[in-house]
């Protein structure tokens, strides 16, 4: 019986084997004898190659990618077996395709609030962020000090004269307005850190004592949208990077109604305090008889994340110690319970189409016409948690900042927004003109030369409240001063939800926008001198 298992069981063994080469490693093995021409290698990026690799990254094995999970650990390895398949050399740390990224894993244990003996639920009436809060269990006090805005400015405080040690503070969120909407703090319409860094009141909060914070929210649910992939799963920092020294005081932000609830009969006073903060810019403060009892029971750990590294030398031998950038990120959301946030479009699509670029580049290289600076493809993790990858390897560069001539980033490019229902062949390009004139002015040449795709500068706008710009991992480059473009194709009702999947996203589409990314960076790769900053 043994011996005639064997032969059987030794098959199947091969067979599953190869099966799972097949769908790890898909290089183009052979190069066609005309493939001699930008258009022909960037003709290699297919609709078909993006959907047999997005069907697999954005599958229910790889569980949402979520940074520190083994789904993400599966598609940092996925990627990397494209790159062997690509023949790319190791660049990474210890002669591998990975640059390791330490994080701090935050997760709420036990999360609980009660006002005078009404219990509120989390992600519903109040937001409470584990990577600024400590471990607190069972605050419990009787007294809750209304302390306006909670800044301590040299040109407005309210903590001036008020000791709040140990005390529990409820302020508003922003700061003071005069009644021409100009700032008590910048004497302008522009807002100081203080509204802009809300964790600059939690830093003031603790060095001045003060047990925990609630912030007033009139827009809570505006807050849980754009915070929802903070407060799915886990929160990460960046660990090796954070500043020891840099304490909070534990905060939530709350709803208006829990916020009266606080108040109760010394409501009118407090708004009436407020309103005069407002027109004379003077402080005041007011205890609030509120029994509240708060419990953050609050899990932290440290893990390893990984970068994914595909490194294609340049031919020219003076030119190819200059780098051009091509990223994505391969994060997303994970999962709740047993939903599985697939993020097929964030950011699979991306992922996808780099992965694509990088083919199309280590072709060209491999039939002896590689672009002649060298190209960095550069896969990265922790984009949902707040931009750690990029912010890691920007600290970090595996080759030298001051030799990386732009940053082509690819973050969502597989769906169609409302605006362009009837006209899909469009993309938003953003930042490209930020510190770079010759980089906008390259993606359009591209663009006419060779793709004709509608590119839409919407989101670009300085004033744009979206404020795209600074939202993906491209910025990590830009405030290192290295131009950046970042390729986008707007929010559909499936951002950040687990019906964001493959069938709905548009091969086509993406195919046309592949080889635009290409086009551009093989230009930038390419060209005599290098882009200025101007």
């Amino acid at each position: 019986m043994i011996r005639l298992l064997l032969p059987i069981l030794l098959i199947l063994s091969s067979w599953s084997f190869s099966l799972a080469q097949d769908q790890v490693i898909r290089f183009k093995p052979k190069v066609e004898e005309d493939l001699s021409t930008v258009e022909a290698f960037a003709a290699t990026i297919t609709k078909e190659d993006m959907r047999r690799h997005l069907t697999i990254i954005a599958s229910d094995e790889f569980e949402g990618r979520e940074t520190g999970t083994p789904g993400n650990d599966l598609a940092a390895q996925y990627l990397a077996n494209q790159f062997i398949g690509m023949g790319l050399p190791k660049v990474g740390d210890d002669n591998s395709y990975f640059q390791n990224v330490t994080f701090t894993w935050n997760s709420w244990r036990n999360l609980k609030m009660n006002i005078n003996g009404q219990a509120y639920r989390h992600k519903k009436d109040f937001i409470s962020f584990p990577t600024r809060n400590s471990d607190l269990p069972n605050l419990t006090t009787d007294e809750i000090l209304f302390l306006g805005y909670g800044i301590d400015d040299e040109r407005y405080s309210d903590y001036k004269g008020v000791d709040v040690t140990g005390k529990v503070l409820l302020i508003y969120n922003n700061e003071p307005l005069k009644k021409n909407g100009k700032s008590r703090i910048t004497g302008s319409k522009e807002l100081s850190e203080w509204s802009t860094d809300w964790s600059k009141k939690l830093r003031t909060a603790h060095q001045k004592g003060a047990k925990a914070v609630l912030i007033i929210d009139h827009e809570i649910k505006k807050m849980l949208t754009e915070s929802l992939k903070f407060l799915i799963g886990s929160q990460i920092t960046l660990g090796q990077m954070d500043d020891p020294k840099t304490n909070f005081a534990n905060s939530a932000f709350i709803s208006t109604d829990m916020a009266k609830e606080i108040m109760g009969d010394r409501y009118k006073k407090v708004i009436k305090a407020r309103k005069k903060i407002q027109k004379r810019g003077k402080a005041k403060s007011i205890a609030l008889p509120a029994k509240l009892i708060l419990h953050q029971g609050k899990d932290e750990r440290k893990l390893i994340g990984r970068n994914v590294l595909g490194y294609i030398e340049g031919s020219d031998p003076q030119l190819k110690k200059e780098i051009v950038v091509v990223s994505a990120h391969y994060d997303h959301l994970g999962k709740q319970g047993s939903v599985i946030y697939n993020g097929a479009d964030d950011n699979g699509s991306g992922t996808t189409t780099v992965l694509e670029v990088a083919e199309a580049m280590a072709i060209a290289k491999r039939n002896g016409q590689g672009p002649k600076r060298s190209v960095l493809v550069l896969m990265m993790t922790g984009e949902e948690k707040g931009l750690l990858g990029s912010k890691y390897y920007a600290e970090r560069p595996i080759f030298p900042l001051e030799n990386t001539i732009a940053d082509v980033n690819v973050d969502m490019v597989g769906r169609v927004d409302d605006r362009y229902k009837e006209t899909p062949n469009y993309i938003y390009v953003i930042g490209s003109n930020r510190l770079s004139s010759e980089l906008h002015e390259i993606n359009e040449e591209m663009n006419e030369k060779y793709t004709n795709l509608k590119l839409d500068y919407t989101y670009n706008a300085e004033d744009d409240p979206n404020r795209y710009y600074y939202r993906s991992d491209h910025y990590n480059f830009a405030e290192k001063g290295i131009p950046a473009i970042f390729y986008f194709n707007g929010t559909h009702d499936d951002y950040h939800r687990p019906s964001d999947t493959v069938e709905k996203i548009n091969f086509e589409k993406m195919e046309k926008i592949g080889r635009l990314v290409f086009y551009t960076a093989w230009e930038l790769a390419n060209r005599a001198e290098r882009i200025k900053v101007d």
